[in-house]
């Protein structure tokens, strides 16, 4: 009993140092709360056989609950987190556990050890009628087996140890309260219980509580072996609690890890946790203690335990009654804050307050909280943006595109003159398996807010409001522009502002000029792309592009020419609302009229196009009528398989050729384009082909809004001749306005040419993980990409491994 928990989880061991194990078995059963019986004679044992000699050990059935031994597998998840916080001096109610072992031996005991996980991983856990009765069955098993005397003598034991109290008895199973799935309430818990008769029959429903449909159901979905499921028993003095709740080391509604959140009510905590009872609400600033906000419950119904044992329920009313003197809610969140250290992470712990005393009784992750971008600087406000989010990507990124990504970025720092690489970049950094490009810095910087606060509501308007409560956050003001990084940065600046009046003094060509040196590196990535024969050059060539054709190619490019059709714009807005001041029919809405149907827009272009498609086929007596009505993803099959009429297929290709490397969720070019299923370009086809003539077709709606801006120019340009008393007024705004519609359509641009690089690094990729799975070393040829770069690189030298199971887990990730 003492040397296997040390170490030894079989129960055949190989005896080859008595007198060291001896002398250690013996410090052990000194150090521990009580002596076993067994001690003594095991010893003797151990002293007197031979070296090398085979030993049968008992597996040990209940361990003390500040145990050091305790390890998962044998206490389960709440039973190694309650002998964890003991150990660490927190008020922990004395206990024991009965261990996985106990289970594994009452369920052998009884015939049940093989038959409990075929039936349950057999099931359908998706009908909750055929989960019940599954339940029903099995538990009725547990009820008809009574625990044997081997087992149920050191129980009652251990409890005889504790003077026979009161006690909680709490399952804790060994997939739960862990960091990623925590099976809160779906195990029993029996409160107030008192004699041995009653303590054991407890321990069986607790164990019998592992195959409630709801955890059998739970365990099918997470994909948790059956057979694996095993059950430890927590056996706690009970508190008489006055006061008790949860506490929340982090909110869990708002995520944010600086406020702790406690729900208090009176009596037991098992009205709060089964949802019988509305508890007061706090939440504290977890530094200082502060209480943020402080809602009392009714409170009404209060559970208390009875003399004799068991629980009785009283309503009272106490809607104005604070369960929590201020006092106890500051020790409370300085109790949790200790705990989430001891964790590291953020924790959902159950309390209760006996008169003075506090007590903790559990303490679980919160798995609920979205995690955070790691980072080398946790004491110190930090400021991410979601690429995901302001990309519409809300699900998580194959993980090369998030190295590639990350690559990606480097390449960003490298324009600033800072050294940096895949692994040591600090622009990017991921949570979840979704990427965040960290703000802080540009933040703290004087020019940088006033970047962010102008450029962010550009990208994602609804954020508007939070740009401007960042760049006034005072834990985010005092930088300043340091020399070396002026120095550092000053190349780029002088180009950058070289760039931009070249831009302003000749828009037409800065926008040409942007358009052709950009299908000049495409070309040329292309033929590099052709140049690439092995597995390992395609990587290589990945890498390439991401660290010289993206960003550091695209941004000197585009960003000038962009700049100067949004400052024109934006001096426009404000000539508008002076105008607008004069003028009662000048509304300073009337300059946003510039921004329709620009010229330069990819996305009205590609519009456009997929418009002249549909007129294409309209046209063509030979193409289905019946095409508008079809099934769209049968349609895009046909495609695929180039069964469409020689039209259809034809106009289709064609405009796939250009666009078909774009696709949902774009930026994560781990995902299928268009190209690969062009079901999207099928549906939008159908629409156009049913639209009426006098519908607001495509190219109409584009030419109007050409009109209206022409329109909406020419009334603001009089309207400055008029107000200024000079043709030089509207000889302002026409020159503005045509930088406006020259360049300001580019916006769109940086990221087509990155979708379409990112195509060709795809299609690259694709290629070689074809010749994988011709190989049999990969099931699917887009399995590339849910493998990392160094994989990628030990896959290229033919290194043996798993590479199919690895995928298949990481397809599964959410």
């Amino acid at each position: 009993q003492l040397l296997q928990p040390l170490g030894f989880t079989r129960r055949t061991i190989i005896w080859d140092a008595p007198q060291a194990i001896a002398a250690f078995a013996v410090r052990q059963a000194l150090s521990c709360r009580r002596l076993h019986s067994a001690v003594p004679p095991m010893l003797d044992r151990l002293m007197n056989e031979p070296r090398n000699s085979r030993l049968e050990l008992d597996p040990l059935y209940c361990l003390p609950l500040n145990a050091p031994q305790a390890a998962l597998a044998r206490v389960g998840g709440k039973g190694l987190n309650l002998t964890r916080l003991a150990r660490a001096g927190f008020p922990v109610p004395g206990g024991f556990i009965v261990t996985v072992d106990a289970y594994f031996a009452f369920v052998t005991q009884a015939g049940l050890v093989n038959s409990l996980g075929a039936e349950a991983a057999a099931v359908n856990a998706d009908d909750p009628d055929t989960l019940a009765s599954l339940s029903d069955r099995l538990r009725t098993r547990f009820e008809e087996n009574s625990i044997p005397d081997e087992l149920s003598t050191p129980i009652r034991c251990d409890y005889a140890g504790l003077g026979k109290p009161l006690v909680a008895v709490r399952s804790s199973a060994t997939a739960e309260d862990l960091p990623d799935m925590s099976f809160a309430g779906q195990q029993d818990t029996f409160l107030n219980v008192q004699g041995d008769e009653d303590l054991l029959a407890a321990i069986a429903a607790c164990w019998s509580s592992l195959w409630t449909a709801r955890a059998i159901g739970y365990r099918a979905r997470n994909g948790i072996d059956q057979s694996s499921a095993a059950m430890a028993v927590v056996v706690q003095e009970m508190v008489q609690s006055e006061t008790s709740g949860v506490l929340f080391t982090a909110n869990p509604l708002s995520g944010r890890r600086a406020e702790t959140v406690i729900d208090a009510t009176f009596g037991l905590g098992e009205a709060l946790v089964s949802g019988q009872v509305e508890p007061d609400h706090y939440v504290v600033e977890s530094s200082s203690g502060r209480i943020l906000e402080k809602r009392l419950g009714a409170k009404a119904t209060v559970f208390r335990g009875k003399v004799g044992g068991g629980i009785t329920t009283i309503e009272e009313e106490n809607s104005q009654r604070q369960a929590l003197l201020d006092s106890q809610i500051g020790l409370l969140t300085e109790t949790g804050q200790r705990v989430a250290a001891l964790f590291n992470s953020p924790q959902d712990i159950e309390w209760a307050y006996a008169g003075s005393d506090l007590f903790l009784l559990q303490s679980r992750p919160i798995t609920l909280l979205f995690p955070l971008p790691s980072s080398r600087d946790d004491n110190n406000l930090r400021v991410y943006v979601s690429l995901g989010t302001l990309q519409g990507v809300l699900g998580p990124f194959t993980p090369f595109v998030q190295e590639m990504l990350r690559g990606l970025f480097a390449g960003i720092a490298q324009l600033f003159r800072y050294d940096a690489t895949i692994h040591d970049q600090s622009l990017i950094h991921t949570a979840a398996a979704r990427p965040f490009v960290e703000a802080t810095a540009a933040l703290r910087n004087p020019i940088g807010r006033r970047i962010f606060l102008r450029t962010f509501p550009l990208v994602e308007p609804g954020a508007a409001d939070t740009a401007r409560r960042l760049v006034a956050d005072p834990r985010l003001q005092g930088g300043k522009l340091r020399q070396e990084s002026l120095i550092r940065v000053a190349p780029n600046i002088l180009r950058l502002i070289k760039s931009l009046l070249r831009a302003f003094l000749s828009p037409e060509a800065a926008a040409s000029e942007v358009h052709s040196s950009v299908e000049s590196r495409i070309a040329a990535v292309e033929k590099k792309t052709r140049l690439a024969r092995t597995f390992g050059e395609r990587i290589e060539l990945c890498q390439w592009i991401c660290y010289n054709a993206m960003f550091t190619f695209l941004l000197p490019r585009y960003i000038p020419a962009i700049m100067a059709g949004h400052a024109s714009l934006a001096i426009i807005q404000r000539l508008a609302s002076w105008l607008a001041g004069s003028d009662k029919d000048i509304s300073p809405q009337l300059a946003l009229h510039l921004t329709r149907s620009m010229p330069n827009n990819v996305t009205s272009e590609m519009d456009l196009e997929l418009w002249r498609v549909a007129q294409a086929i309209r046209q063509d007596a030979a193409a289905p009528a019946a095409l508008p009505a079809a099934d769209a993803e049968t349609v895009a099959q046909d495609f695929l398989m180039h069964k469409l009429p020689s039209s259809i297929q034809k106009t289709l290709a064609n405009f796939l050729d250009r666009y078909g490397l774009r696709g949902l969720a774009e930026i994560d070019f781990g995902r299928p384009r268009w190209r690969e299923q062009p079901v999207p370009n099928v549906r939008a086809l159908q629409s156009y082909l049913s639209m009426s003539d006098g519908s607001e077709t495509p190219d109409k709606v584009y030419r109007d809004g050409q009109l209206a801006a022409i329109q909406a120019t020419e009334r603001l340009a009089t309207a400055a001749t008029r107000i200024s008393r000079t043709p030089l007024g509207g000889s302002i705004v026409r020159w503005l306005a045509k930088r406006v519609r020259a360049l300001a359509g580019l916006r769109e641009s940086p990221k087509f040419t990155v979708i379409r690089l990112m195509g060709i690094v795809r299609a690259a990729l694709l290629e070689g993980g074809q010749e994988l799975v011709d190989a049999d070393v990969l099931e699917r040829t887009d399995d590339l990409f849910f493998l990392r770069l160094r994989e990628l690189k030990v896959l290229a030298m033919n290194a043996p491994g798993d590479w199919k199971g690895l995928v298949r887990a990481r397809r599964t990730a959410d």
